[in-house]
């Protein structure tokens, strides 16, 4: 090959690889290896099956509705919406300043049967911290939790996803599976409902897991046209814990639809 042609193909080779580095940057995710819903289902133990009266996902159309950075002023209203639409739903808590700040609140999400489940104590990138920065981010949370509602969670989401094998190591030591999604309506950057609603429902798919923030002004009026129209469409909303029954998720793997 020409010497020129061969330095066009290495810089278009560079060009490329930059162009990929920085679409995982814009999408908020490092690089990891995932396990689907289906897959932590078709990991469960010694024949488990999924328990009588309970959603069976590998036979149903579910979804799951997950909420980050919460509790806040806006989430009774939530509440109030999944208690009326018998909508059960996973909620990633951020310990500084809402765990501690709402602890009412955090019983009554755990009391009405959602999901508590670990967002970090100060929304920290966890994948730029050391392991001892890592574990206290995420271990804080999990005593706050635990205080109010006797129960440490079992799932945690790594702010905007970015994780890495150290993460892993640490959640794994705490008991933490990491829980990324599959929609999500970018809700921090709009107070449009109607556009929170469609970007969601653009991207719900069967074994989907919904990312929305409890914490903006635009996001909860938008739920309950969600939930009509994925009703519409036969989906079920189950928690994480039943999208993945009868498996369970193993700490410190990561579970991506």
């Amino acid at each position: 090959m020409p010497k020129n042609t061969s330095s066009l193909g290495l810089r278009a080779a560079g060009a490329l690889a930059a162009v990929a580095s920085l679409a995982l940057v814009l999408s908020g995710c490092s690089a990891y290896d995932a396990d689907s819903p289906a897959d932590a289902r078709g990991d469960a133990k010694n024949g488990a099956k999924v328990a009588a009266g309970a959603v069976d996902c590998a036979k149903e159309r579910c979804i799951a509705l997950t909420f980050d950075a919460g509790p806040s002023e806006h989430t009774p209203g939530l509440l109030d919406i999944l208690k009326k639409e018998k909508v059960p739903a996973t909620f990633f808590l951020l310990g500084e300043n809402h765990v501690v700040k709402h602890p009412d609140l955090v019983r009554r999400i755990a009391a009405e049967g959602h999901e508590v489940a670990n967002h970090t104590w100060s929304h920290k990138i966890l994948s730029d911290q050391d392991p001892d920065s890592v574990r206290q981010e995420l271990a804080r949370t999990q005593d706050a939790i635990a205080e109010i509602t006797g129960h440490k969670p079992t799932l945690m989401r790594p702010p905007q996803g970015r994780t890495d094998d150290e993460v892993a190591k640490v959640s794994r030591e705490l008991g933490l599976a990491q829980i990324m999604w599959s929609a999500t309506a970018k809700d921090y950057s709009t107070t449009d409902s109607e556009l929170i609603k469609k970007r969601i429902l653009d991207q719900a798919d069967r074994d989907g897991i919904i990312l929305l923030h409890d914490i903006y002004d635009g996001t909860v009026p938008a739920v309950p046209g969600i939930i009509e129209e994925l009703k519409k469409r036969g989906y079920t909303f189950v928690t994480v814990p039943q999208l993945l029954a009868p498996g369970h998720a193993e700490p410190g793997k990561v579970y991506k639809p």
